[in-house]
């Protein structure tokens, strides 16, 4: 029985990451079960014998791409160096993706963002935990900041709302202008306010 379910939990996995680029570029209305089928190789009854439905799938991939670009913040956030390295490493984190994107498609919060905010309530709530994961990641970051004397004393969610709305307005805007400067100008706007949260 073990065995068995080994197995099963095997082929969730690659049904994840198969299916993982297609709806982070299709989005979940764009993504059809032919296409799961296309990219897994494997028949309709076997990939809703491992899930309930594309809804479960698709929750399950939300979180496997998010979670791609979230644990990379998390090692920035526990990594030992002082806050302002901190907030520098993570504008520079975003840049390297304009070079070397790990995800087919892009940002799979902005993307999921976009497209559920009205349509799927489940996926909304996805993505707002990834978004309040980020926000509590940067009035960390600030706070510990202030606490050791890196940074001015500032309003911390003040600051976490506007970094967010830099980084995934960039990367919206460089979506659609297929142009990399927007998310370029974005991240050195946040340098130069990093530069004057400076103590």
């Amino acid at each position: 029985m073990a065995g068995k379910s080994k197995k099963s939990a095997r082929t969730k996995q690659f049904i994840i990451e198969k299916s993982a680029p297609v709806f982070n570029r299709k989005g979940y209305q764009g993504t059809s079960l032919h296409d799961l089928t296309r990219v897994t190789g494997l028949t309709k009854g076997s990939i809703y014998g491992n899930f309930d439905g594309k809804d479960e799938i698709a929750a399950a991939v939300y979180e496997f791409n998010s979670r791609q670009i979230l644990d990379q913040i998390r090692k920035i956030v526990l990594s030992k160096i002082p806050a302002t390295k901190k907030l520098y490493a993570i504008t520079d984190f975003y840049r390297q993706l304009i070079y070397n994107p790990s995800l087919t498609g892009g940002c799979p919060i902005l993307n999921t963002a976009v497209e559920a905010d009205d349509t799927h309530e489940g996926l909304r709530q996805k993505v707002l935990e990834s978004l309040d994961y980020l926000q509590r990641s940067f009035v960390y970051i600030i706070n510990q900041g202030q606490a050791r004397g890196e940074l001015k004393q500032v309003d911390a969610q003040h600051y976490a709302h506007v970094f967010i709305a830099l980084i995934e307005g960039g990367i919206m805007q460089m979506k659609i202008y297929r142009k990399s400067k927007y998310l370029k100008d974005c991240l050195l706007h946040m340098d130069q306010t990093i530069s004057n949260m400076v103590s």
